[in-house]
């Protein structure tokens, strides 16, 4: 078969990835372990009230999913909020937020391993570092094959979450009240605001439906309507679980649960409960280890082919058309992190800036599009005016940076180690820069 037929461009990334596949990485990416521990907390401070937080939560997400569908439908990139940072912002700005990412996710697939043996402990006495190994090494091995593999495996896993989230709400329908709608909406605005941060945190990842742009046919049209798809398929599962959940337990009981699902589970299931909650938590750590496993690859190569790190980092298979070899440093990245202390757990708190930062850098880019770029503008398939896009990108990098500064009263040490990485690498960028020949 030739190249053209495999979807593979000569000397380029195969084109393997489907509609299906970006709705659920998209939606895989943001539901993940949050939902099986975000409920309570929040059910604690917005009772009722998380039944209109979960809709509101979700407008943070509508603002920057608008700005990446536009940008998309403009210009589809592997690894885009990199790409698009790079040619329309500077490449400082690209590399700086990038090379947080670089940290945040590698600690994140740590994180992800450990939470993942928590619930299969429940269950099995299995020993923890050669498991999270094994895992690891099987989404190294589903995404050196090729990203139409990594991204079947995705789709496998997050219609088996579906499933079984399915299970949970139809057990538990005959408890079904309604009227918690209405206590929702008529309890005041100060529970709704008290537990909207706390659900902001389960819709991050849509846009990861964007990043493998260049590995999707007819991008500037399948794009787009992934990451539209995946926010609507999100917000339906929230608001099913946290209604079923409200419904069955209540919001005192939900609000004091160390395992909310768990205890949805077993007042509908009895001893069907554990193994349904710890199946789902396993397929949705799992799955969202694969998906940042898949970006974080891609951000790796993107960096190797622009100069910004190893040129071997932007190399593709011959046969495969995947990154491998950003690929494997990703995966020898995120092996070396399970010997590092516990301790270390405490930069799940910075997670969330560079991720806020990757939504400033890509709306950014996107403004400097509409004021600067009429030739990219006119290749966009959504056609939003000059003016509505700029509109869009300041109000998404001033959510960024406000979502970004929310925790900083709560502990500003992941902020200083932030920092620290960040100043490692702009050293090592201006060095590399030093480096090269004039006219590169």
């Amino acid at each position: 078969m030739s190249d053209s037929k495999a979807g593979l461009k000569p000397g380029g990334l195969k084109q393997g990835v489907t509609l299906i596949d970006l709705v659920m990485l998209g939606a895989g990416t943001a539901i993940g372990a949050a939902i099986f521990s975000v409920l309570g907390p929040a059910t604690q401070v917005g009772g009722a009230g998380i039944l209109v937080a979960a809709g509101l939560a979700a407008l943070p997400m509508v603002l920057f999913a608008l700005v990446y569908a536009y940008m998309a439908s403009a210009v589809p990139r592997t690894a885009a909020s990199y790409e698009w940072q790079r040619q329309f912002s500077h490449p400082v700005i690209a590399f700086s937020i990038v090379w947080l990412r670089v940290l945040s996710n590698a600690v994140v697939m740590i994180v992800l391993g450990r939470v993942l043996m928590n619930y299969l402990g429940m269950v099995l006495p299995l020993p923890a570092v050669p498991v999270i190994l094994g895992l690891f090494t099987l989404i190294f091995a589903l995404n050196y094959l090729g990203v139409a593999v990594a991204a079947r495996a995705q789709t496998v896993l997050m219609i088996m979450l579906l499933g079984l989230f399915a299970v949970l709400v139809v057990s538990g329908a005959p408890a079904m009240k309604p009227e918690l709608f209405v206590q929702a909406v008529t309890g005041g605005w100060t529970p709704i605001l008290a537990a909207l941060p706390l659900m902001i945190q389960l819709f991050l990842g849509i846009e990861t439906a964007t990043e493998v742009g260049e590995e999707v046919k007819n991008a500037k049209v399948v794009v787009p309507w992934g990451i539209a798809l995946g926010l609507l398929l999100t917000v339906v599962v929230y608001v099913a679980v946290s209604f079923t959940a409200l419904s069955v337990v209540g919001p005192e009981a939900l609000g004091t649960a160390k395992a909310p699902l768990l205890m949805v589970a077993q007042a509908t299931l009895g001893r069907w409960a554990t193994p349904l909650i710890v199946t789902a938590a396993v397929a949705a750590l799992i799955k969202s280890m694969n998906a940042i496993f898949l970006v974080y690859a891609r951000f790796l190569y993107a960096m190797g082919a622009t100069g910004v790190l190893p040129a071997p980092l932007g190399r593709i298979h011959p046969r495969f058309g995947t990154p491998h070899m950003a690929t494997a440093v990703a995966f020898l990245a995120s092996c070396t992190g399970l010997f590092l202390p516990d301790s270390l757990l405490f930069l799940l708190l910075s997670i969330n800036v560079p991720t806020m930062m990757k939504y400033f850098g890509s709306c950014l880019a996107a403004y400097n599009v509409a004021d600067k770029h009429p030739e990219v503008r006119a290749q966009a398939r959504l056609r939003f005016s000059p003016g509505l896009v700029k509109a869009l990108s300041a109000l998404g990098m001033l959510a960024a940076i406000v979502i970004a500064a929310l925790g900083f009263g709560t502990d500003w040490r992941p902020y200083a180690l932030l920092a620290i990485w960040l100043a490692l690498g702009l050293g090592y960028y201006a060095q590399t820069r030093r480096q090269r020949p004039a006219g590169c």
